[in-house]
C-alpha cells in the first residue's frame, strides 16, 4: 500500500471523528445512540499503521507483522466478530518494571494481544472525540497533545498570577486498577447510549490478566 493510500484511510477516519468533535462541542448535552458502525475495516487499517509493531507482543505471541501477512482477512474477521458480539478481549499479560524515579519500586504494565490493541485505539479516538471537547480546561491527565510540562507551566503561571496558600499533592495508586467499573460505566452511560459499545467498554475492563503463569479475572468493584 502506498503512502497516499494511507494518508487517504487515515484521513477518511480522522474526519468522522472530527465530526463527533464538533457535534460534542457544540452540544454539550449531545447523547450518541450510534457508535458501532465507526469500528470497520477501513478505521482499524488505520489503527494498525498507527499502533507501534515494536512493543511486546501479548499472550497470544502475534506481533504487528504477523498479523500484516493476513492482515485484510483478519480485520474482516475481527469486525464480522465484533458485529456478531462475539469479540473478546484477550488476557492481558501482566509484567513489572522498576520505576524510573524510585529506587527498588516497581509497577505493573499489562500487554494486550496486538488485534486487541487495534480495537482499543479505535475505542480511544471514539471516547476522546465525545469527551475531549468538554472536559474542563484545567485538566491535563492523558489527554492530547497536552503533558507534564504543560501542566507544572499552567500551574507556575497560576501561582504567580493568584494569592495562593497551599499546594495539595496527592499521588493515588494503581488508580485505574483500583476504579470502580460500575460508576464508570454508569457514567458513560449519560451521553453513550450505544448499548453495543457500552458492552464491549465492559468487556475490556473484566479481561483477565496472565501473570506468573496465572490467570486471573477483572471482577467489577
Amino acid at each position: 500500500m502506498s503512502t497516499k493510500e494511507v494518508q487517504k484511510k487515515l484521513t477518511i477516519t480522522d474526519t468522522k471523528m472530527l465530526r463527533i468533535a464538533w457535534v460534542s462541542q457544540h452540544d454539550a448535552t449531545k447523547k450518541f445512540k450510534c457508535l458501532m458502525h465507526y469500528f470497520n475495516e477501513k478505521s482499524l487499517k488505520s489503527c494498525y499503521y498507527q499502533v507501534n509493531g515494536n512493543k511486546a507482543v501479548g499472550v497470544d505471541k502475534v506481533d504487528k507483522q504477523g498479523l500484516w501477512s493476513n492482515l485484510d482477512s483478519n480485520l474482516r474477521k475481527l469486525i464480522t466478530n465484533m458485529k456478531q458480539m462475539r469479540y473478546r478481549p484477550g488476557y492481558i499479560r501482566q509484567i513489572s518494571i522498576p520505576e524510573e524515579d524510585r529506587i527498588g519500586k516497581f509497577r505493573n504494565l499489562g500487554i494486550s494481544n496486538f488485534e486487541d490493541k487495534l480495537v482499543q485505539k479505535m475505542m480511544q479516538r471514539v471516547l476522546e472525540s465525545i469527551y475531549e471537547p468538554i472536559l474542563l480546561d484545567c485538566s491535563f491527565g492523558f489527554r492530547p497533545p497536552r503533558s507534564c510540562h504543560l501542566a507544572i507551566k499552567e500551574l507556575r503561571n497560576h501561582l504567580y498570577s493568584r494569592p495562593v496558600q497551599a499546594v495539595i499533592d496527592v499521588e493515588l495508586e494503581n488508580f485505574f486498577g483500583n476504579i470502580n467499573q460500575e460508576t464508570l460505566i454508569k457514567v458513560l452511560q449519560i451521553k453513550i447510549k450505544d448499548s453495543r459499545l457500552i458492552q464491549y467498554i465492559s468487556r475490556m475492563l473484566k479481561s483477565g490478566t496472565l501473570s506468573n503463569g496465572e490467570m486471573s479475572i477483572h471482577e467489577t468493584r
